[in-house]
């Protein structure tokens, strides 16, 4: 339990203490000492696997917000009241307690280990690197400024200022580049690397993407920096295939199993069914995921109404392979990374091939991630209103529209995909009419706790409300 976080809770001014099953990985009881690297590294990114993953109602409404998902008995978070649970508080407090901090003490415990050889060193820090701006840009993209060069120094700030977005941006495509450039394929990273088994020519391509993405979040904010910096991640070589995905293999067992599993089975419950703005789409376009996405309880699938009460077994439910133990959790993949070459080739970077061909590539892999048979693919692509050359609308929404569907699952991408590219076009709730927020209000107990900074923070943004616009998203 997550109890006690010393000064603000947003100082991100993080003690050991203030996690007891933390604490408790620390004890050694025979050998006194300093928590491994390796065990901190773990900790962090499952940590933030798990937190995006999830679909509690108390920690993360992703798949909520983005309409892919909707409620049945209650219906707050599909209106969007995001306070009512302390939702934007719960975020921050997990992932700078649970993954930013216990990454930052993985690279000190690191530096100190006279064990490693430099090389090891030099990818251990890389590969923790890497996650951290994966971190660092979830919650910009998701409140805007936010503490940054001076948070997680415990006591020594309780109250950190806000660093401005874009700044925070620019710093993390500094960050990858060192990473990058750090790396040594001669050697090896963290003994356990449970992401790519130590094949640093996949954390290569890790980086690679992550700068890429970053640079395209600032294609209408800063187009010759985007440019730029996209080009130069294409040249280091992005994720090339599925088998390149940001995954983690959850086990059989409920121990660690993916938090779905906690969500939808052990809780016992039946709260979300498949939203009629998701379902709807797909039934539109007769999409072959959606043996996958939906069971088939409901012939033809029924989609919930979205921000309504909804009678469990009136509506389509969530697919069985999302209730399973072993569900991969995936933070990148191909098809995100395809999707956003199409999007760099139709603004003129130089990213090879042609956008339609990329986006060619990120309708395949989406459904070739998902088992889609290849007769069902072609024909899928073949469809008028799928096939680049013929389905409707400008380029942005033809992207969004498949960019956004092959984001199920990934609730927080898919939503974010609405915000860059205001497409496809999202309903407002039916209990409420709030409109789809474009960001998330900065935590009720920063506000007691560091008001001044806050405050500064939520005028230089324009207004610390749902409907603020982040920096990137101009249109």
């Amino acid at each position: 339990m997550k109890k006690i976080i010393i000064g603000s809770l947003l100082a991100f001014s993080i003690m050991s203490c203030s996690n007891e099953d933390y604490a408790a990985l620390n004890v050694d009881p025979k050998n006194p000492t300093e928590v491994p690297a390796s065990f901190l590294f773990t900790n962090g990114v499952k940590s933030l696997f798990d937190q995006m993953g999830s679909t509690s109602v108390n920690r993360n409404i992703f798949r909520l917000v983005a309409q892919q998902w909707t409620e049945c008995q209650y219906t707050e978070e599909t209106n969007y009241d995001i306070r009512n649970r302390g939702i934007p508080d719960t975020h921050v407090t997990i992932m700078y307690t649970n993954v930013l901090y216990d990454l930052k003490k993985a690279k000190e415990s690191l530096l100190t280990d006279e064990s490693l050889l430099p090389a090891e060193k030099k990818n251990q820090e890389a590969m923790i690197t890497l996650v951290e701006v994966y971190a660092w840009q979830q919650l910009v993209d998701l409140f805007g400024n936010m503490p940054y060069s001076e948070a997680l120094q415990g006591n020594a700030n309780t109250t950190p200022k806000y660093d401005d977005a874009l700044t925070i941006y620019k710093d993390l495509l500094s960050k990858v580049t060192v990473a990058y450039n750090s790396f040594d394929a001669t050697s090896q990273g963290f003994e356990n690397d449970f992401i790519y088994n130590n094949d640093i020519s996949k954390w290569k391509k890790l980086a690679a993407s992550l700068k890429f993405k970053l640079a395209m979040r600032l294609a209408d904010a800063d187009p010759a920096l985007s440019k730029l910096e996209a080009e130069s991640a294409y040249t280091w070589g992005l994720m090339a295939s599925n088998a390149d995905n940001f995954t983690l293999n959850y086990e059989d067992n409920t121990t660690n199993a993916n938090p779905l599993y906690a969500d939808l089975v052990l809780s016992g419950r039946q709260d979300f069914v498949p939203a009629d703005t998701f379902v709807n789409y797909l039934n539109g376009l007769n999409d072959p995921r959606r043996t996958v996405f939906f069971d088939d309880n409901k012939n033809p699938y029924i989609g919930g109404v979205y921000g309504d009460f909804n009678t469990y077994t009136d509506f389509t439910h969530i697919g069985d392979v999302f209730f399973t133990r072993n569900l991969k959790g995936d933070l990148m993949d191909y098809s995100e990374i395809s999707f956003l070459l199409a999007d760099a080739k139709e603004r003129g970077y130089n990213v090879g091939s042609t956008a339609a061909i990329h986006y060619t590539n990120a309708v395949t892999a989406s459904m070739e991630y998902w088992g889609i048979p290849a007769a069902d693919i072609a024909t899928y692509l073949a469809r008028p209103d799928v096939n680049y050359a013929t389905a409707p609308g400008t380029w942005k929404q033809k992207v969004a529209k498949q960019f956004w569907i092959a984001m199920y699952n990934r609730g927080f991408e898919a939503w974010s995909v609405w915000r860059m590219y205001d497409a496809p076009v999202l309903g407002l709730p039916v209990a409420t009419g709030t409109p789809v927020p474009n960001r998330f209000t900065y935590p009720v107990t920063e506000n007691n706790l560091n008001g001044a900074n806050l405050a500064q923070a939520a005028s230089a943004i324009g207004g610390d409300t749902q409907q603020t616009k982040l920096f990137w998203d101009k249109f």
